[in-house]
């Protein structure tokens, strides 16, 4: 299995050529660097919470439209679907199949935000290999300690480095792929990944800084 990166949290899994989607935000097509188009080819849409750096609903009717894929999503981005006539199919809790993915789904807390209501995000893990919190890093999600890969936000307006990194020490993943960091310009991520890798090195995990888009990891 491959998981490409596409700015922010946008991300792609592919294994035997099935391609699922995750959370094509404004922050992916910001600059225009990315396309909707981009995604013509991929089979299934996953909307993990409402935040409109995780679902882009202008963007999401393109590529729902290129490419025919199924969103799946919870509850509250549902309803905001609904409103636009995008169709979707709710998955909350529970393990499901797509494709030759295993998809193990559960609720998930958001980090607090300022003046924000916290709103209805689902995690995920992925193939038994892959645990991706989201925006979360509740104290439950350590019991997939020791797991393959962790999808670990590197910088947030609810947390700071000390927080993200305490989180991934507790979980020990074996490796650790970074996202929502479309916030910062290139130079400033090189700096800040260099400064996670460092400290993840000193426990034997490995840190791998996609920065540029399409990059990706095998699992």
């Amino acid at each position: 299995m491959n998981i490409s990166k596409f700015l922010h949290s946008c991300l792609v899994f592919e294994d035997k050529g099935y391609k699922i989607l995750f959370d094509p935000g404004k922050f992916t097509f910001a600059e225009g660097l990315i396309k909707p188009d981009s995604f013509a080819d991929v089979n299934a849409i996953i909307i993990t919470h409402i935040h409109p750096d995780h679902l882009d609903v202008d963007n999401l009717k393109k590529i729902v439209a290129s490419s025919q894929a199924p969103v799946y999503t919870n509850d509250e981005v549902g309803e905001a679907l609904a409103e636009e006539d995008i169709p979707f199919n709710i998955i909350k809790e529970g393990t499901f199949d797509l494709g030759p993915f295993k998809l193990q789904a559960f609720p998930v807390q958001h980090e607090p935000l300022l003046d924000n209501p916290i709103p209805q995000m689902t995690g995920f893990i992925i193939n038994d290999k892959v645990l991706h919190p989201v925006d979360s890093m509740e104290t439950k999600l350590t019991e997939f300690r020791d797991i393959d890969v962790l999808i670990m936000v590197t910088m947030a307006p609810f947390a700071n480095e000390l927080r993200i990194a305490g989180f991934a020490d507790r979980v020990r993943p074996k490796r650790i792929l970074p996202v929502h960091d479309g916030y910062a310009k290139e130079f400033f991520l090189k700096q800040r990944y260099e400064n996670y890798r460092k400290h993840f090195e000193k426990s034997g995990i490995e840190f791998h800084p996609v920065i540029e888009i399409g990059d990706c990891i095998s699992v």
